[in-house]
């Protein structure tokens, strides 16, 4: 399988501040979801990605080529940019078509492209409208829309659900859905975990300018066990449920609320912690009439991660 990126030791630097820290990675062909906080690096690591930025050290290739001033390279991928930059008085259809023509189409090519790239993100309805007036998801999805005019092999998508109504989100991860179908390679970032499992499974954490973490959503999965949980149980006996479980090694913690009859154990081992319950419960002729963790999610590993 050929790599679509591949990065070694790279970094990138602005005057005192690091904006990428020494990455070492291969991504694969399909969808790859870059997660991280804001200020996390995503950012500048997609715009080295795409050769808008130079390495301050290190070296990224993509598709197999350098991206650094390579015209080449350049028209064989598309980038939607989080920031905007527009020119505000130009109508939809006015922004896609002049970015066509500037990507050396004819103008009935161009023409031609955008209405295409336009209907995809749904806006043919809006087109004639100028972009100034254009809400904040409009205005995402005509960035998106500029991305894939010219039918790229890989398209890097930087936090492009952001500011989008509930219908252009689905509509949107419906679309990186399809383009995948179709042999696209995508690198798409946000700093929100359901908008990246929504599109793919195949996850990098970056936090503080490194990748803390890389692999498919189970794999990310397991690493719920490396941290510890909290794990809250309402039942009938939370006094004698507390006084059983502060016995073992792996409970670090007990608190009990005697308003509602819970209680809240810290431990250590939650694949052990889990699997020793329904023996407590049944010799003890105790009643849970509610369990969950908190921590039992890929949220909380990502802010474990990267705390």
């Amino acid at each position: 399988m050929n790599l679509i990126a591949e990065a070694k030791e790279l970094s990138k630097w602005y005057g005192q501040v690091i904006g990428v820290n020494k990455i070492t990675i291969d991504i694969n062909p399909g969808v790859t979801g870059l997660l991280g906080p804001n200020g996390a690096g995503k950012s500048t690591f997609l715009k080295l990605m795409v050769g808008l930025l130079k390495p301050s050290s290190g070296s990224i290739q993509v598709l197999g080529m350098p991206v650094w001033n390579n015209p080449d390279f350049s028209c064989r991928i598309g980038y939607c940019p989080e920031q905007d930059a527009f020119y505000r008085n130009m109508t939809g259809v006015q922004f896609v078509t002049n970015l066509a023509l500037l990507s050396g189409y004819s103008r009935y090519e161009a023409r031609e492209k955008a209405m295409k790239a336009l209907e995809t993100v749904r806006l043919v309805d809006n087109k004639d409208r100028k972009v100034g007036a254009y809400s904040k998801g409009m205005r995402q999805r005509i960035k998106l829309a500029q991305s894939l005019l010219h039918d790229p092999e890989l398209l890097f998508l930087d936090e492009p659900l952001n500011g989008m109504d509930p219908i252009s989100r689905r509509n949107t991860i419906r679309l990186v859905k399809e383009l995948e179908e179709k042999g696209k390679s995508i690198i798409v970032s946000s700093h929100i975990l359901h908008e990246i499992e929504s599109m793919t499974n195949k996850i990098l954490l970056i936090s503080n300018g490194r990748i803390r973490a890389e692999g498919d959503v189970h794999e990310i999965r397991e690493l719920i066990d490396e941290h510890p949980h909290n794990v809250h149980i309402i039942c009938n006996k939370p006094r004698l449920m507390a006084a059983i479980l502060v016995e073992y090694e792996d409970v670090a913690s007990i608190r009990i609320n005697a308003e509602d009859n819970s209680l809240v154990a810290e431990t250590l081992k939650p694949d052990d912690f889990y699997s020793r319950l329904p023996e407590i419960v049944i010799e003890n002729d105790i009643e849970i009439s509610n369990l969950y963790s908190p921590d039992d999610n890929l949220q909380a590993v990502f802010k474990y991660l990267v705390g």
